[in-house]
């Protein structure tokens, strides 16, 4: 049987590593606390008496402002049943917008109920009935809706921004750097074929390589900020110039190295050569040199390796802390974008790292500078980046 080496050198079509699915949270750092909050309700918006009764106005105001530009743009609003797909009822929608063309569109609303974290206030015990009462604050959790924006966007292809109407007003993104990668392609006129999520086969790959290694921060901050002046927002432009500006963490990052064999039995070799030699990838030492992080004996978390088989395609997975190193082949004829490739196979190994918690979370920053923004909205600034 032929190594590795052999393997990857002879009988490997296409080579691309990637940044694959992210998934980033925003929020504004001015509402984390509960002097923000007061000092944002009596001060910025004026109010007598900071309440979360305050919040109910706004968030009822933002919800009649979601409808309103779903009339007015004719965007279907659906409302989710609990475990249906959402993607799903958004997809045909997302390939119309695209094969139509034009800036990019939101294709679909959706409307679910989720749990949130969300400020609540309450009058002190005593102070019912006082004509000025001292407000208690805290953060609780609460069943409340949420929209789902479903977006074709020029750069980025299928995406969706997430929201609701509750203080301190988050909002979840889902972007995908294949689909990033490809939008460039197409404006190169550079031709490839394409997998459900990545890429099957590519005339330049060597383009494709570097088209690859140029998606940065900056694309995502471009994203967002392009979606926030056209989408309803919580936010004034007073607000805006007042520092009330969301900024970006990731929740999930995942990066793709991704291998396409020339025939589906080196891929099968390769693979059961990798499961038999890669065993015990999970123990300690292994992982030091696989995430570069000093293991020692007070080193907190599980260390273990995962065979998974599911009919004939094994996943192979390495879990530490936060993160987990994921090997998988899969038959190209799975992928429902790739049926008519019988014969192919591909390797991806996805390196997936979700921090968990506020304190774990790391902003994709690498500078800071002025953007320039319409004049309705204010001067906001936000980080550059180099994509």
């Amino acid at each position: 049987m032929s190594d590795y080496a052999t393997l990857l050198r002879e009988h490997t079509t296409l080579t691309c590593r990637s940044v694959d699915r992210l998934f980033l949270q925003g929020y504004v750092p001015q509402l984390q606390s509960v002097g923000q909050v007061c000092r944002f309700l009596r001060w910025q918006r004026r109010f007598p008496i900071p309440s979360s009764a305050a919040f109910g106005k706004f968030g009822d105001s933002y919800v009649k402002d979601v409808h309103r530009f779903a009339e007015v743009n004719k965007i279907p609003v659906v409302y989710f049943k609990k475990g249906e797909n959402k993607e799903a009822e958004a997809r045909p929608l997302i390939d119309a917008a695209a094969a139509e063309g034009g800036d990019g569109k939101v294709v679909l609303i959706g409307i679910a109920q989720e749990k949130a974290s969300v400020w609540r206030s309450w009058p002190t015990k005593g102070q019912e009935k006082a004509a000025h009462p001292h407000m208690e604050w805290g953060r609780q959790m609460g069943f409340v809706n949420h929209f789902y924006l479903y977006i074709w966007d020029l750069e980025w292809g299928p995406a969706f921004i997430k929201t609701n109407a509750y203080a301190p007003w988050p909002i979840w993104i889902y972007l995908n750097g294949h689909e990033w990668a490809k939008a460039q392609c197409d404006k190169a006129g550079i031709s490839y074929e394409s997998l459900d999520n990545g890429f099957r086969s590519c005339a330049e790959p060597k383009k494709l390589q570097a088209i690859c290694d140029r998606l940065g921060s900056g694309a995502v901050h471009s994203f967002f900020w392009r979606w926030c002046h056209r989408l309803p927002s919580l936010f004034t432009p007073s607000d805006l110039r007042h520092g009330y500006v969301y900024e970006l963490a990731f929740r999930q990052f995942e990066v793709s190295d991704t291998r396409v064999f020339d025939r589906p039995q080196a891929g099968r070799a390769f693979f059961e050569g990798l499961i038999r030699d890669h065993l015990d990838i999970g123990r300690p030492d292994r992982v030091a040199m696989i995430f570069e992080r000093k293991v020692s004996s007070r080193t907190p978390g599980a260390f273990r390796t995962k065979v998974i088989t599911r009919g004939v395609d094994p996943q192979v997975c390495c879990y530490y802390k936060s993160s987990r190193l994921k090997q998988y082949l899969i038959l190209c004829s799975q992928r429902k974008k790739c049926s008519r490739h019988e014969d192919g196979y591909f390797v991806d190994m996805s390196l997936t790292h979700r921090p968990r918690g506020p304190n774990a979370w790391f902003r994709p920053r690498p500078g800071a500078v002025r953007e320039p923004v319409p004049a309705d909205r204010g001067a906001v600034d936000f980080p550059a980046g180099d994509g």
